[in-house]
């Protein structure tokens, strides 16, 4: 599809106001700033027509934030025509396609869509290519204490940790538990152990939508689903046995896999 690509007056654009990324390197910025002095901008932004006048920024805001950071006066951008809610979901794949996104601001900016719009945590997992549980999941850890989400964002924690703290209610003994993380580098199942040792409970009551009951392993399997792009199933039996189950509806679907497998 061909683009046209205008020069666009700085001044005259506003910042997405559905950016979910809400953290940015300002050493990385100052060094585009300089590359941009040195070469130009390379690759351009993305802009809709603002609602009355200007233009609203859809991708690129390193990229405008660093031209501005060169005193640049105009920016190389392409036009595009979008809703608010195309604007929303637009965002978010723009970022997690760049691979680093924390897991907070993807959270907050998938919220965001549900308390805008009429999506349910089924349509935006098909629009952003991830299952109706990991939405769930994503959405459930911003309940955390704000001593946890800063550890996660600041990724001395995992995703995982996070989710795992969930499985305790009580959110002085969560950061307690965070404490213990991050002195004793506890992995995701000594810290499973803690929780449910405390809770006096055993690990078989504990089960997602799905019947998994460990959350390190619905963690391996979210990464495997991205692998293969299936509805992949890790099945765990109490010993730790258990099997992998990779569906296919085709032929071609099947190659596809073994192609994964074999590279």
């Amino acid at each position: 599809m061909n683009q046209e690509i205008i020069s666009v007056k700085i001044s005259d654009i506003t910042t997405n106001p559905y950016q979910p990324r809400r953290t940015f390197d300002k050493k990385g910025i100052e060094e585009l700033a300089e590359s941009i002095k040195e070469n130009g901008l390379l690759q351009p932004i993305i802009l809709r027509k603002g609602k009355l006048v200007g233009y609203e920024l859809l991708a690129g805001e390193r990229r405008l934030q660093a031209c501005k950071h060169a005193k640049l006066t105009y920016i190389p951008a392409i036009i595009r025509q979008y809703t608010d809610q195309e604007m929303m979901t637009l965002s978010i794949l723009e970022n997690i396609q760049r691979e680093d996104m924390n897991p907070i601001d993807e959270a907050f900016a998938v919220k965001n869509i549900l308390d805008k719009t009429k999506l349910t945590h089924e349509d935006i997992s098909k629009i952003l290519g991830k299952s109706r549980s990991y939405i769930t999941n994503l959405i459930r850890i911003l309940k955390l204490p704000d001593s946890v989400l800063d550890a996660l964002k600041e990724n001395k924690i995992t995703l995982a940790h996070a989710r795992t703290l969930l499985a305790e209610d009580n959110q002085h003994i969560q950061i307690q538990l965070l404490n213990l993380i991050l002195a004793e580098n506890l992995s995701i199942r000594e810290l499973e152990s803690r929780i449910y040792k405390k809770n006096n409970i055993k690990k078989t009551s504990i089960t997602s939508s799905d019947g998994s009951t460990d959350i390190y392993t619905k963690e391996i399997e979210e990464k495997l689903k991205k692998v293969f792009g299936s509805d992949l199933k890790i099945k765990e039996k109490q010993n730790h046995s258990g099997k992998v189950e990779i569906p296919f509806s085709s032929l071609d679907e099947l190659n596809q896999i073994i192609d994964q497998l074999t590279k």
